[in-house]
C-alpha cells in the first residue's frame, strides 16, 4: 500500500463525472491505497477522483476517529432513496483544505453498491454516514461542497481562505 497525492481544488478533474468501474476491473489495490491515504489525511471519506482516478469508487470509515474502525469500499454506488427530512452540517473536504461549508442534505439515504468481490449490496444509512455518502457521491458526479452553497456564502468562504 502507498499514500496517494490528494487532488486539490480548483483542479478540473474534481468537476468531472466519473466512469463506471467495469466488470472484472480490479480496483482492490487502488481502494487499499485510498483507505491508507484517507486515514493519513485524516478524513472519513475519499472518492477516487480526489486521488486522480476517474472511477465511480469511494472509501469511507465514519467511526474510526471515535475508536471503532469500520472501513468500507463502495464501487459503483447509486442512491436508491433519500429521506424527506433535511439537516445542515458543516462539511470539510480533503480536496479543499481549510474550508468547511454548511450544506443542507437529506438525513437518510438508501444506497446500492458493489463490494470489491462484485457482490451487490443495499443498505440504509442515517446521520453522519448519510452525509458522508452523499458528499462522496457528489465527488463522483463532479460536484463539490462549494457547488452546494449559495454564491454569497461561497464568495465569503473563498475570501476568508485567501485573506
Amino acid at each position: 500500500m502507498s499514500l496517494l497525492p490528494i487532488v486539490l481544488w480548483p483542479d478540473p478533474r474534481l468537476s468531472r463525472r466519473c466512469r463506471v468501474v467495469g466488470p472484472g476491473e480490479d480496483v482492490a489495490a487502488l481502494a487499499a491505497d485510498m483507505l491508507e491515504t484517507m486515514y493519513q489525511a485524516p478524513g472519513r471519506g475519499l472518492a477516487a477522483p480526489q486521488v486522480g482516478a476517474m472511477l465511480r469508487l469511494f472509501v469511507m470509515d465514519s467511526g474510526w476517529k471515535a475508536g471503532t474502525a469500520t472501513p468500507m469500499v463502495l464501487v459503483n454506488p447509486e442512491i436508491l432513496d433519500l429521506s424527506i427530512d433535511r439537516a445542515t452540517r458543516s462539511e470539510g473536504c480533503l480536496s479543499i483544505p481549510g474550508i468547511a461549508a454548511e450544506v443542507k442534505r437529506p438525513t437518510g439515504v438508501t444506497l446500492r453498491w458493489q463490494g470489491l468481490d462484485g457482490t451487490v449490496q443495499d443498505q440504509g444509512f442515517t446521520g453522519f454516514e448519510a452525509t458522508c455518502i452523499q458528499h462522496e457521491i457528489d465527488h463522483l458526479d463532479g460536484i463539490l461542497t462549494l457547488d452546494r452553497i449559495d454564491p454569497a456564502a461561497r464568495a465569503l468562504l473563498l475570501a476568508d481562505r485567501v485573506g
